[in-house]
């Protein structure tokens, strides 16, 4: 039998299904790894940050390290429809546990970043304007808003 986290977490994967605060238990074990101002300042009264100075490919080899402490993911690592060649910021929520490593998360972790080391030996991240930085920084925030209905 599955523990009703790990059933969560394939919901979340599967059907799109969202946390809400006060819906789930895990709400309160909840990490935001990100590497984009406009997320830690405005759900850091919400939910713990794990800020990241550093690349989109830097905050997922930060998630990744954390699931290897038994963190479990939450959201997927390349969520959205910009590749992760063409945006410098990336969000990951993660369920805060310590234990045994979920496969599953660690699965899709190293697979995403596997893609993004793939297309970024194609094609660098180009270095934007900040007019573009603002708006690339505002999608990735607004994809987390919405996944933790905030």
């Amino acid at each position: 039998m599955q523990h009703s986290s790990a059933i969560l977490v394939k919901c979340l994967f599967m059907s799109g299904l969202t946390i809400s605060p006060g819906r789930y238990d895990v709400v309160n074990n909840i990490v935001v790894v990100s590497n984009n101002n406009l997320v830690r300042e405005n759900l850091s009264s919400h939910f713990e940050i794990v800020f990241v100075e550093g690349s989109l490919l830097n905050t997922l080899e930060k998630a990744r390290d954390l699931i290897h402490t038994g963190y479990r993911l939450l959201t997927h690592p390349l969520s959205g429809s910009i590749k992760p060649n063409f945006t410098p910021y990336k969000t990951v929520v993660l369920e805060k546990r310590e234990g045994k490593v979920d496969t599953d998360s660690l699965l899709i972790m190293e697979d995403s970043i596997c893609r993004t080391v793939s297309l970024l030996k194609d094609k660098a991240t180009p270095d934007w304007p900040d007019k573009y930085l603002r708006d690339f920084s505002l999608i990735d925030y607004d994809l987390i808003k919405n996944a933790l209905k905030l």
